[in-house]
């Protein structure tokens, strides 16, 4: 609901509970740092978000065995609060471990590989670095295919970052070819009025400007 204010002092609240009931390292403790570094990150309070993922790191590596799905989660968290500050090369050495440590603990097509590569791919295209940009995006898509029904919502966002980078790159057929797709699995499963849909429609109409 965006409501990061009461969302915080609910978490806090958790936070507290679980100090008081559960030893100083149990991996409930690093789920509560978690989601409190989560909604920082929602409010741009960026330092205190990363200082919240980073604690819930260091518990989940003492608590849990080394490829556990949820320091995968903590990787990413950190990721995601370098790539909002624009340190594009530390969220590229957080990214990668919470991939491989996906690779160990997930099946091969899980979602949340597909999202790994999705996030990599993201920072290699800021970075222009287009074609480690195109290749992860290319392969979160690929997953995605197996992984979910074909006119899924999950894949449409895949298409578009390919288009993307086809437009970072000057390919303006190719990057209207994928809006195209995303654009038509959107408008089959979101309302027509989702930010989504009215984000793809003017992707769309900046490349063919170009053609």
């Amino acid at each position: 609901m965006g409501e990061y204010s009461k969302a915080l002092s609910s978490y806090e609240r958790s936070f507290e509970i679980n100090k008081i009931a559960l030893p100083s390292n149990h991996s409930e403790l690093a789920t509560s740092y978690n989601n409190i570094g989560m909604v920082y990150r929602n409010m741009g309070e960026y330092s205190k978000a990363l200082s919240s993922h980073q604690r819930s790191l260091e518990i989940n590596k003492i608590a849990l065995p080394p490829n556990h799905p949820h320091l995968a989660a903590s990787y990413n968290s950190i990721g995601l609060v370098y790539y909002n500050t624009g340190e594009y090369p530390k969220a590229l050495s957080s990214y990668p471990r919470s991939l491989e440590t996906r690779k160990i603990a997930l099946p091969p097509n899980h979602p949340d590989l597909a999202a790994s590569y999705n996030n990599i791919g993201i920072v290699y295209n800021k970075m222009g670095e287009y074609s480690k940009a195109l290749s992860s995006h290319e392969r979160s898509l690929e997953i995605k295919k197996i992984a979910l029904p074909p006119n899924h919502p999950d894949l449409a966002p895949s298409y578009n970052n390919i288009g993307l980078v086809y437009y970072s790159m000057g390919e303006y057929s190719k990057a209207l070819s994928y809006y195209e797709k995303a654009q038509d699995i959107w408008k089959k499963s979101l309302p027509s009025n989702h930010p989504h849909i009215s984000h793809v429609k003017r992707n769309i109409e900046n490349v063919k400007k170009k053609i």
